[in-house]
């Protein structure tokens, strides 16, 4: 970047000083060259020069007067015996350079009809066959000049590019931030919220001696926590994205099944389990999809079927490992509803992504007697990352 000068840019007074050298040569040189009086001398001379000075802030105006003067000067002024060329060096010197920068930085249509006439004036006032060689040089002055501008907008198209790719690559990572959030409160504050509703709606019948007004009150909690439930719901459709980010914090695996199991027995939960095989042999990454997908089961069945039985069958095999979380009909929910509002959400989406991102499947569908059913199938020995944890 070019520094900056009392106001004025380095390259500015680099032109100006330019200037002043072409014009302290072009006066001088003139009587060598052309029978000029001694009063227009400064002033053809700074035909010659002045022109210059217009080649960075207007050169198709710089260019005009130069040519223009370069038809004016050989017909109204005689050669000197001896001198051939119509013009100073200096005049064709600026001229060139003029014809170059308009090459570089006017419109195309600009750039042809300088060439034209730039060509038509050299062929017509170079002595002999020089004309014929001044307009190929002129072209090749022309062709370079382009060549130029063509690198310049090209390398500028490519800044432009990198800089929109590096806008995309924010966006990407913002969008992977909102992922995660969205993950988090799905999994980790849903499941609990669960619990409370599942406590609050169950209290009446654990809990002996439960008055009218309590129980009204505990009927008023569940339903406030219901409600924030679905607030959470309406802030997933907002913050779910497309994007994949690691999971870079320590995770739960097959381990904290049992505690999981044992935490929603513990708040109410009508719920029974068999666990067959060893847990511990279960790797990470399969035991992450498989406590995901059971954590969401339970809190799917706390929402939509309070009340109801809820069993849950985990199979640890050689190569694969089996879980199915079936429970009953709710007491109180209609069936039509629970299925069609259970199967519309967040939930089962993403259980089955993280079941395919752990190499398996899933399958979740209504019961007969109007309970729900989620079956997880997942090979046994998954090693790599977890992109499961990463998608709701």
């Amino acid at each position: 970047m070019p520094t900056r000068i009392a106001g004025f840019r380095s390259v500015d007074v680099l032109i100006v000083f330019v200037t002043a050298v072409l014009y302290s040569i072009a006066w001088p040189t003139l009587p060598v060259t052309h029978h000029v009086s001694g009063p227009l001398l400064p002033i053809v001379s700074a035909l010659a020069a002045f022109p210059f000075v217009l080649v960075r802030i207007n050169p198709a105006l710089g260019w005009a007067v130069s040519a223009l003067s370069a038809l004016v000067i050989p017909a109204v002024f005689d050669r000197v015996q001896g001198y051939d060329y119509p013009w100073q060096v200096v005049h064709v010197l600026v001229l060139l350079t003029l014809l170059f920068a308009v090459a570089l930085r006017s419109p195309r249509s600009v750039v042809l009809v300088s060439w034209l006439a730039s060509m038509l004036v050299f062929f017509a006032y170079m002595p002999g066959s020089d004309g014929i060689g001044w307009s190929v040089g002129l072209s090749a002055v022309v062709m370079f000049g382009l060549l130029v501008r063509w690198l310049v907008l090209s390398r500028r198209q490519l800044a432009q590019q990198e800089e929109v790719s590096e806008l995309e690559r924010t966006r990407r990572t913002i969008l992977e931030e909102k992922a995660k959030i969205a993950r988090d409160l799905h999994d980790v504050v849903a499941h609990h919220m669960s619990m409370v509703v599942v406590q609050a709606q169950s209290a009446q019948y654990r809990i002996d001696d439960v008055s009218p007004a309590a129980a009204k009150e505990f009927e008023s909690i569940g339903a406030t926590a219901r409600e924030a439930l679905n607030e959470i719901r309406g802030m997933l459709g907002v913050l779910r994205s497309d994007g994949q980010p690691w999971q870079d914090a320590p995770a739960p695996n097959a381990l904290d099944l049992e505690r999981t199991l044992r935490a929603s027995l513990e708040a109410g939960m009508d719920l029974r389990w068999t666990v067959a095989g060893p847990v511990e042999s279960v790797s990470d990454t399969t035991g992450l999809a498989l406590y995901r997908i059971l954590q969401e089961s339970l809190s799917n069945a706390a929402r939509h079927a309070p009340g109801a039985a809820v069993t849950v069958d985990i199979m640890i095999g050689s190569s694969t490992v089996v879980m199915t979380v079936r429970n009953g009909a709710s007491p109180t929910a209609d069936v039509r509803e629970t299925i069609e509002f259970d199967s519309g959400g967040n939930g089962i989406p993403g259980m089955t992504d993280r079941a395919r991102a752990a190499h398996g499947w899933l399958h979740a569908a209504a019961l007969p007697d109007g309970g729900f059913e989620v079956a997880v199938h997942v090979p046994h020995g998954v090693t790599a990352p977890v992109a499961a944890d990463d998608l709701a």
